[in-house]
């Protein structure tokens, strides 16, 4: 029994580490695509829809990455 809330504490853990990462990343991304927007490229709307989807994708890849049964050494 022990072992199955571990297991349960530790998905929740990921899943939290995975939620802030895409908080942070596609605010990152948003604020990137806004600053790029406003000094390179007159003030269009695609730099921030472009960046918001670096933001998602990388959060994405990182949870995937983060996710995946870890192989033991044994």
């Amino acid at each position: 029994m022990a072992k199955a809330k571990n297991d349960i504490d530790d998905y929740s853990a990921k899943l939290d580490m995975c939620l802030t990462d895409g908080i942070v990343k596609t605010g990152g991304g948003l604020l990137l695509g806004t600053l790029s927007s406003l000094l390179f490229f007159k003030r269009r709307r695609w730099p921030i829809i472009a960046g918001i989807g670096v933001g998602i994708g990388l959060a994405y890849a990182n949870c995937e990455h983060e996710m995946k049964p870890k192989a033991s050494s044994a």
